[in-house]
């Protein structure tokens, strides 16, 4: 059926304590954002004590969690520190012998139909860099983005037209949807025809302080029982990757939870994740 992976930094900064917390659960895979404090863009000479590690513990790697094009629409110093920001994933994508790499659509600035068609124009050049490798950008729906639901990730992918791009579906996100998408199944009908891979996290959208956040995974609003019998059933056989967001004993700042990196970020992580986890493994053990 799926194959499960967890995002590094959801458990540690350190690659071995998460390949070791993989190993526990039997695991697939690990998904790489930031390790020992660097973003994936930053690994490249890490790439073969990455491989190192993962073969010890036999994992594989499920996708390149990347930053790219977390940006100011507007900046065109931006703009070209992210076009590097895709190539460096890319070469260290193709040493790990992973296939997708995750992207965005820049900071949300208003409405996407307003601005899709400058998007667009500006993913020509990340087009032409993917063209001749063997890699998928996979965009996920973000609602710190442009692109933060179902629908607005199918408009875009619609629009973009490219076997090269693909969506990363993250029900959990659709929680915070300023639009109040349902994640399943609205969210996911939009979608369902372009999932190359999956994150989960769980939220509430009316938390303690009156808005969206956070919460255990299996314990929030999200649909998840559904969710995954209509993967299965629509043929789905990716990842399905933990990104936990949720800590026992404090609140992840806004900020780090829009863009993680470092310590702070995965403080108390593998705590968390193995919560999440074994709900995981539960809930996919039920359908």
């Amino acid at each position: 059926m799926f194959k499960l992976s967890v995002i590094t930094d959801e458990v540690s900064q350190d690659l071995k304590r998460a390949a070791i917390f993989a190993k526990k659960f039997n695991l697939d895979g690990v998904e790489i954002r930031s390790v020992w404090g660097k973003g994936p863009h930053l690994l490249l000479n890490e790439a073969n004590e990455i491989k190192r590690i993962l073969s010890e513990y036999g994992l594989k790697v499920s996708a390149i969690a990347s930053p790219f094009f977390k940006a100011n629409i507007d900046s065109e110093s931006e703009y070209k520190e992210h076009l590097n920001i895709l190539r460096s994933c890319i070469d260290l994508a193709l040493k790990l012998d992973s296939k997708i790499i995750r992207g965005f659509t820049f900071w949300r600035k208003g409405r996407l139909e307003d601005h899709l068609d400058i998007i667009l124009e500006k993913y020509r050049k990340p087009l032409e860099i993917i063209e001749g490798e063997d890699i998928i950008l996979g965009i996920e729906n973000e609602p710190s983005t442009f692109v933060g639901n179902g629908r607005e990730l199918s408009l875009f992918l619609s629009k973009i037209n490219s076997k090269k791009v693909k969506a990363v579906w993250d029900p959990g996100n659709d929680i915070f949807d300023p639009l109040g998408e349902i994640p399943y199944p609205d969210g996911y009908s939009y979608v369902k025809h372009w999932v190359v891979h999956v994150h989960v996290k769980d939220g509430v959208r009316r938390g303690s302080e009156g808005k969206p956040e956070v919460t255990v995974f299996g314990e929030g609003e999200v649909d998840y029982r559904e969710q995954f019998k209509a993967l299965k059933n629509d043929g789905y056989n990716g990842y399905i990757s933990l990104e936990t967001h949720w800590r026992p004993k404090r609140k992840i700042p806004e900020d780090l939870l829009i863009k993680p990196s470092g310590e702070e970020f995965s403080h108390a992580g593998e705590e968390a994740s193995e919560i999440c986890m074994r709900n995981l493994l539960k809930i996919l053990s039920s359908i």
